[in-house]
């Protein structure tokens, strides 16, 4: 590839640079041929796209000492070579040369200076040396799983290890990303609605390092609210393990806590809550909203029960207890349940004793059509938000502070859905479900709405 330098694409350059300073409206209608002249010189001249010579990065260049030039005419109040700056107090004094890291690699720009040192330029900023863009790219990239060692690694092969190796370490890495720690605390803290037709909530582990590195819950809580849409209230981090040696863990007692906070944020009815069968937790959620009906989750109660009986009974013990889950009506639910303790009772009368003991919670559901049913009888629905979350705090294996485990888990779940797809097939899919919830709950729901 032939050798092309920043000068011999300085007409073009220089006159796509002159506009920089046009209006919205004007920048979206950007001259087409000069962006064809552009191009058509780079390929005749076989200057590459992107990299530290490339087209962009030129481009670049000359876009920001442009807006530069701009700010510090109206922080002197006069234009370059202008008469009225001679002999006139405070004037340019030449410029300093400074090595930007963008989204298209280093640019080096020259940025102007004033004799009275106090020029601050805002589009790139004394003693910073990203634009925002490079902080955007290392927050989506620890978003979705990458460590800070990866995150560097992944500039260093892309934008050059020897620009990038030495800028952007892991310490500038955990710099940028401690930036949503701001934002984290007001997304935790905000209002919510008055009225939600489904919370669905459960718990993760995640190990943190606490004196010693231990296995520490991590509470999420996400809602359906009455137009469809999906909503995170909040993330907690569960107690550690006791000094005496007890072991940590999800517990209805913090699960009471977190409702209660989420009640005082704003929330004063749900008409259901969809849960795994921890013991205590039904009580916890009526201690909170005494009219809200806890459905305990069917894949849950399944589970459990295989805790219980040997792996070669798993297929007939789970084929036995479909029709109970399945039933139409709760009395035909009963029957069936009858039919698998004649059958399975004698050699696993724990299993039974589970189903007895959850019996009022696995119920709910039982009340609505088939198609309203697999959308509330399980917690799926935040079971692909905390596949996501373990993706993300996976390759760290530990973190350093509850914080850290937090920041962690709140960017990867701010980046579940950057389209907007999944939110639109979530609504279309609830649909059918709140105008049912409105009827079963004697307008609850609708009450929400006003």
């Amino acid at each position: 590839m032939m050798d092309v330098t920043p000068d011999s694409q300085a007409v073009d350059l220089d006159e796509f640079a002159g506009d920089s300073s046009a209006g919205a409206g004007e920048l979206d209608a950007v001259d087409e041929q000069l962006i064809a002249r552009l191009a058509g010189r780079a390929r005749a001249g076989g200057l590459a796209l992107t990299g530290e010579a490339g087209l962009l990065a030129q481009l670049t260049k000359r876009l920001v000492e442009s807006a530069l030039e701009g700010e510090i005419t109206d922080h002197l109040g006069y234009d370059r070579h202008d008469a009225v700056g001679r002999d006139g107090g405070n004037s340019r004094n030449g410029h300093r040369s400074k090595t930007l890291l963008t989204e298209v690699g280093p640019v080096q720009v020259d940025v102007p200076r004033d004799r009275d040192a106090t020029f601050e330029p805002r589009i790139v900023a004394k003693r910073r040396r990203r634009l925002s863009g490079v902080d955007e790219l290392v927050i989506s990239l620890s978003a979705k799983g990458l460590t800070t060692g990866e995150v560097a690694a992944h500039l260093a092969e892309v934008y050059g290890a020897e620009v990038y190796g030495a800028d952007v370490s892991r310490q500038t890495i955990s710099t940028i990303t401690d930036k949503v720690i701001e934002g984290m605390a007001e997304w935790q803290n905000r209002p919510l609605d008055p009225v939600y037709p489904v919370i669905f909530i459960d718990a993760i582990n995640v190990k943190i390092r606490d004196g010693k590195v231990a296995n520490r819950p991590i509470y999420v809580a996400l809602a359906v609210t009455s137009e469809g849409r999906r909503d995170i209230l909040g993330l907690w981090a569960g107690e550690a393990p006791s000094v005496t040696g007890a072991p940590g863990g999800e517990g209805a007692k913090y699960w009471l806590h977190v409702l209660t906070e989420i009640k005082n944020r704003g929330v004063g009815d749900v008409l259901m809550v969809v849960c795994d069968g921890l013991t205590g937790l039904p009580d916890a959620i009526s201690a909170v909203w005494p009219a809200t009906i806890t459905q305990t989750c069917v894949v849950h109660l399944l589970r459990n029960s295989f805790r219980y009986a040997g792996r070669q009974h798993y297929e007939a013990i789970a084929r036995a207890l479909r029709p109970v889950y399945t039933a139409p009506t709760e009395a035909a639910a009963m029957e069936r349940f009858l039919e698998f303790c004649q059958t399975w009772g004698e050699r696993y009368p724990a299993i039974v004793r589970l189903w007895e003991n959850a019996w009022s919670e696995f119920v709910p559901f039982l009340s609505f059509d088939v198609e309203i049913r697999k959308i509330i009888c399980t917690t799926n629905a935040i079971e692909s938000v905390n596949s996501r979350i373990r993706r993300a705090v996976k390759a760290r294996g530990h973190f350093p502070n509850e914080q850290a485990a937090l920041k962690c888990v709140y960017m990867a779940i701010m980046s579940l859905d950057p389209t907007g797809t999944g939110q639109r097939r979530w609504t279309m899919r609830w649909k059918p479900a709140l105008n049912a919830f409105d009827m079963t709950f004697d307008g609850r729901l609708s009450a929400g709405r006003r």
